[in-house]
């Protein structure tokens, strides 16, 4: 095999397989990237055995073959090269050594036998539809902050996909039993009876790298079943197994009959929450939340570090009446919310909160109080 390819084109395809290869791994193959080159392009391939990436770049191939190379470390070579270098790559017939060389830098990186890489297949794959990158991110960005880390409860380290086919919506839903979060777009054709599946945490961090820099309109290509997904954008290919669980029933835990409305600026509100938990030193950062007509009252108080105050002009004209909450959990939330203003639907001091953007009904946040 031998090739020549232009660095930053290298060291962007590398950048997005070589973080899927896990840095401690007792299988010596999956540390490796798989590289194939052939007809005027390269493939490189990493898996965790649960997860494979596929990106395919243009090069000057002129001995087509494969061969593997320790992942981190060919990234790390690579991108310590000049920009705008030329790096030509070459293994000699099976051959113990990769030879990278750029200018008058050379490296001799040692090789596994590309005929033991595995392969993750696309078979048996039900459904497929396409989506924008844009409603994809929105869809994943929105809900992934509410995943669990639990491993005990390991059917919530995802985020829950499904079909509402009597509205017409994808539905996206994360939750860690503190905090819920529920983003709908419309559905995709081709989606309508596709099975309810739980997208694992890293395959969602994966993806999500893989449309940072896409155009909005860019097409993903996704292809599931119950056990298995797939998600093609561009040149690049993402295939993963589903967690094997039955995600809750999550419609139980949004209240319907929260009659307290508040409405506060977005910017406002997480400024100050922010502030007043500077003093919240606890692991739970507690802040209270004090509610009378006009006004929100923030506070937070700590044996060691004192107590801190600060109010805020709201839309509030019910009881008054407290409530606590996570500092962190208000925090992730209010970064959710696109308008100016968000809205916090509250029932009493001890049960759960409803907050939306008044302007926005496809998203919908689910906050667990706390005794503070």
């Amino acid at each position: 095999m031998k090739l020549a390819i232009e660095r930053g084109t290298l060291i962007k395809a590398l950048a997005h397989v070589q973080s899927v290869v896990e840095r401690r791994t007792t299988i010596p193959i999956l540390s490796n990237v798989r590289i194939e080159a052939g007809d005027g392009s390269v493939s490189l391939t990493a898996t965790d055995m649960d997860l494979l990436v596929i990106e395919q770049v243009d090069a000057e191939v002129s001995e087509p073959g494969a061969a593997t190379a320790p992942a981190h470390t060919l990234y790390d070579v690579v991108r310590k090269l000049p920009e705008g270098s030329m790096v030509t790559i070459e293994q000699s017939k099976d051959g113990p050594e990769l030879e990278l060389r750029a200018g008058r830098v050379t490296f001799d990186l040692p090789c596994l036998p590309a005929a033991d890489f595995p392969t993750m297949s696309d078979e048996g794959l039900t459904h497929s539809f396409e989506l924008s990158a844009e409603i994809l991110r929105r869809l994943f960005d929105r809900t992934r902050f509410a995943i669990s880390t639990e491993e005990t409860r390991y059917y919530l380290n995802g985020i829950h996909l499904h079909a509402v086919e009597d509205g017409g919506h994808l539905r996206a839903v994360a939750t860690d039993g503190h905090r819920l979060a529920r983003v709908e777009a419309p559905l995709p054709e081709g989606a309508a009876g596709m099975p309810p599946i739980i997208v694992p945490r890293k395959t969602v961090a994966e993806i999500r790298k893989l449309i940072a820099d896409v155009d909005a309109e860019q097409i993903v290509e996704v292809a599931l079943s119950n056990a298995r997904i797939r998600f093609q954008v561009g040149r690049a290919v993402l295939r993963s197994r589903l967690i094997d669980g039955t995600f809750p029933d999550y419609e139980r835990v949004i209240p319907q009959g929260n009659d307290k409305l508040m409405v506060v600026r977005t910017k406002e509100l997480t400024e100050a929450v922010d502030r007043v938990a500077t003093i919240a030193t606890d692991k739970s950062r507690a802040v209270k939340l004090s509610l009378d007509s006009g006004r929100l009252t923030l506070s937070a108080v700590s044996p060691d570090a004192g107590r801190a105050v600060e109010e805020l002009d709201v839309d509030y004209a019910s009881d008054a009446m407290e409530i606590g909450f996570n500092a962190r959990y208000i925090l992730d939330v209010s970064q959710q919310i696109e308008g100016d203003d968000v809205e916090f639907a509250v029932a009493d001091s001890g049960s759960p909160t409803l907050v939306r953007d008044p302007n926005d009904d496809s998203a919908l946040y689910v906050l667990m109080p706390m005794r503070v």
